[in-house]
């Protein structure tokens, strides 16, 4: 194993790689449960989608092992799965089938951009301000989706939406794990946030809002992900839905990726020359999503708590996976988790994503309104591919007349071809 992973020349040793590695696992580990619940909502059976999530961490964590021979984790998105179900199943009308057949051919066309010079040329053609701004507003939906999840903002036929009951024993299961899950992140607690999803339950058992008596019995069962697992449907193949999803999608995991990897690869491991390979690790990932039932991966964030114990090779990678998979074992509880304990972590999240704005040019109206536009639409719209059309279609107006066409690269202008036209053959007709 040693030799394998070159513990030595990357100046590591087994028992740091461990240790790591379990450090890696208890900073993640909450995505099982936030994901399987959005995956839930798309219509996927909620031990499905678990169960997909856990599968494609495994893999994920495998494949960032082998092919970068680095400490990272490959786990299904926050973010994304909320694109996923809330933008291509609620808002394109696509079925989860349907949603997961895009996310397979988005993985593909993502593998051709990881395996060629694509990526790089697409990263440097976008501006830093489009890119920010998409993190920003996908922040923004996810903790009002987290609001919505928690009961305190409710629907209004007056004003759309409104404060919720705040005597209701969901808000007020909510409101006290969100107090709770902020004490344990702010005070930088090891596992913070599977420590508040503990709470939360068990405060949720306390006011009434679940009951342990409706626990399965059993421990693993398979039987409900059967019907997901290679679930994929190329029925709409043909459709606009369908490839604005698949477009989008894969826009975003370009996006995103290049970003966490150059920050972790690049930055926190000092190892440029894997940054490639990382990559495609990605990339391979986000096909095995689609066939395995799930939203497509990043490189999450939370790699960085595996780094700073001092992972440095892929053996990391290996501890945590094993863990992951290791979790299917309390799938019993890992599904009675109520959405008072889910809501709190997508509001922190959120709020996480926001710091992102700082990065955004205010000081030029002409990056700073399609960077507000996206921001502000993408929650607005319950979408994040409208929100994102909004943007892209504004930033070359603005810059057309301020006379700084220059400015323009000839991938903003057919992105903005693309979605004016999704949108006047999708709404227009």
């Amino acid at each position: 194993m040693k030799g394998v992973f070159k513990l030595k020349e990357h100046k590591t040793n087994l028992k740091k790689e461990v240790m790591a590695g379990f450090t890696s696992f208890f900073s993640i580990v909450y995505i099982i449960a936030v994901n399987g619940h959005i995956l839930h909502d798309s219509g996927m059976p909620l031990e499905a989608g678990i169960i997909a999530t856990i599968f494609a961490s495994l893999a994920g964590c495998l494949l960032a092992a082998f092919v970068p021979n680095a400490p990272l984790m490959i786990v299904p998105g926050m973010g994304i799965n909320a694109l996923f179900t809330y933008t291509f199943v609620g808002s394109l009308g696509l079925s989860y089938q349907e949603a997961l057949g895009a996310v397979t051919v988005s993985g593909v066309l993502f593998a051709i951009i990881a395996f060629s010079k694509l990526a790089s040329i697409i990263s440097r053609s976008i501006p830093t301000s489009l890119k920010e701004a998409i993190t920003v507003g996908i922040g923004l939906f996810i903790a009002f989706i987290g609001l919505q999840k928690s009961g305190l903002i409710v629907e209004n036929p007056n004003n759309f939406v409104a404060l919720g009951d705040l005597s209701s024993p969901i808000v007020l299961a909510s409101i006290i794990n969100l107090v709770i899950t902020l004490f344990l992140f702010l005070k930088k607690v090891p596992g913070n946030f599977l420590i508040s999803i503990i709470l939360g339950t068990l405060t949720s058992y306390f006011l009434g809002v679940i009951n342990f008596s409706h626990m399965d019995k059993g421990f693993i069962s398979i039987n409900e992900y059967r019907n997901v697992f290679m679930s994929f449907d190329f029925g709409k193949i043909a459709t606009i839905p369908f490839w604005t999803a698949t477009f989008s999608l894969t826009l975003v995991l370009v996006f995103e990726n290049i970003g966490i990897l150059h920050s972790q690869v690049d930055g926190m491991l000092k190892a440029p020359e894997k940054n490639g390979k990382a990559l495609r690790a990605v990339s391979i990932s986000a096909i095995l999503c689609g066939l395995l039932g799930t939203s497509p991966p990043v490189s999450t964030v939370e790699s960085a708590a595996g780094i700073t114990a001092g992972g440095r090779t892929g053996l990391t990678s290996v501890v945590t996976g094993f863990l992951i998979l290791m979790s299917l074992f309390f799938l019993p509880l890992i599904k009675l988790v109520p959405n008072a304990a889910i809501a709190p972590i997508l509001i922190i999240l959120g709020g996480l994503m926001l710091t992102n704005i700082v990065n955004i040019d205010f000081t030029d109206f002409t990056e700073a309104f399609p960077a507000f536009l996206i921001i502000l639409m993408i929650p607005l719209t319950y979408s994040i591919v409208d929100g994102i059309a909004f943007g892209f279609i504004a930033y070359p107006l603005v810059k057309l007349f301020t006379n700084k066409h220059k400015q323009l690269s000839l991938p903003i202008f057919i992105i903005s071809f693309l979605f004016l036209t999704n949108f006047l053959l999708h709404y227009v007709g």
